[in-house]
């Protein structure tokens, strides 16, 4: 279907049609002569358009039509429209460094996984699924927070995911503290999220421990600000009962107790309608990953045209072609009195 892109340039076809109106009613230039009888039927004063007027008309309706530039789709594409606005907020202390051994391993085979790097740790773990999280979501603005005594935001939602994915790959433990401070990200994604624009404002927060940092504000009262501002906030509590950690000086791998603050994660994905998540293991955060990813859906696009084809240059060659060939027939065809 032939569609304008500067559909309102079609009303200058209405001074055209009267300029063609004036033209044809106007009275033409005659001779005085003794009798009319023999020039009866040339005489001037009949209304009809020359060539050349008919041409100028033609050419000039053919010049508005191009300049409002008709043309048909060719191909599609999905265009977004609207999109979920997410900031991924992943605890970066100390304790990210250990190790879930997963249900029913042994812990001889545990060990041996963690020596041929085939087991991650918790920080790892989270990063290598965050990273298919945010492939697999390119239509989504996503930001990027770390925290432990504070937080830092790393990159602010953006849809440059290549940049995203580059400085989640640098993240590292005790950048940042080796305490836990939940209250921090809280307060850092709502600023950014406030001025959101999307109709989805989403805060994904991962830790694996107890709020032990000194904040001034507690995590619940910074749950509360966020959801003033329409900030939904899922949880996930990372590591289970299972957990070890590298020891000094020997590095030696030890059974620790490090496990994350269910009840107070849980109070803060409720006072802003989330869901809190558990991640026991590498294989639960995968599920979570994939949950979130389905919970959150990107449907709001649009298909729209991805390519067109113009017919704007063909009509200006036919309008310079109509003029040029009434000049020639004039040339040709133009009668002069001696």
């Amino acid at each position: 279907m032939i569609t304008f892109a500067n559909l309102w340039l079609l009303l200058l076809l209405i001074p055209v049609a009267l300029l063609g109106i004036l033209m044809a009613c106007r009275k033409r230039p005659s001779v005085k002569i003794s009798t009319v009888i023999p020039l009866k039927k040339s005489s001037g004063r009949k209304k009809r358009l020359t060539v050349m007027e008919a041409a100028l008309l033609i050419a000039l309706a053919l010049t508005v039509i191009a300049l409002a530039r008709p043309r048909t789709p060719e191909g599609t594409r999905k265009h977004r429209a609207q999109g979920v606005d997410i900031i991924l907020a992943i605890d970066m202390s100390g304790s990210m460094q250990c190790f879930d051994r997963p249900a029913g391993m042994s812990e001889e085979k545990f060990v041996n996984e963690i020596n041929s790097s085939k087991t991650l740790n918790r920080l790892e773990t989270a990063k290598r699924e965050i990273r298919s999280f945010i492939e697999a979501r390119p239509n989504d603005r996503i930001g990027l927070i770390g925290f432990a005594d504070l937080a830092y935001s790393f990159v602010p939602p953006t849809l440059d995911h290549a940049l995203l994915l580059e400085r989640l790959k640098t993240l590292q433990t005790g950048e940042l503290g080796d305490a836990t401070g939940i209250a921090s990200p809280i307060g850092s994604a709502a600023g950014h999220l406030k001025k959101s624009k999307s109709p989805r404002r989403v805060l994904v927060l991962f830790t694996d421990g107890a709020n032990t940092a000194q904040n001034r504000v507690a995590p619940q009262a910074a749950a509360e600000a966020a959801k003033e501002f329409n900030v939904v906030i899922h949880t996930v509590g990372i590591g289970a009962e299972n957990s070890y950690a590298i020891t000094a000086p020997f590095n030696q791998l030890a059974r620790v107790q490090s496990m994350p603050d269910i009840k107070l994660l849980r109070e803060i994905s409720a006072i802003t309608g989330g869901n809190y998540y558990a991640a026991a293991d590498a294989d639960g955060m995968k599920r979570v990953m994939e949950e979130i990813n389905a919970l959150e859906k990107t449907d709001h696009s649009n298909p729209v045209p991805a390519a067109y084809k113009e017919y704007a240059p063909m009509l200006a060659l036919i309008a310079a072609g109509v003029l040029m060939l009434a000049i020639v027939i004039s040339s040709v065809m133009r009668q002069r009195l001696p």
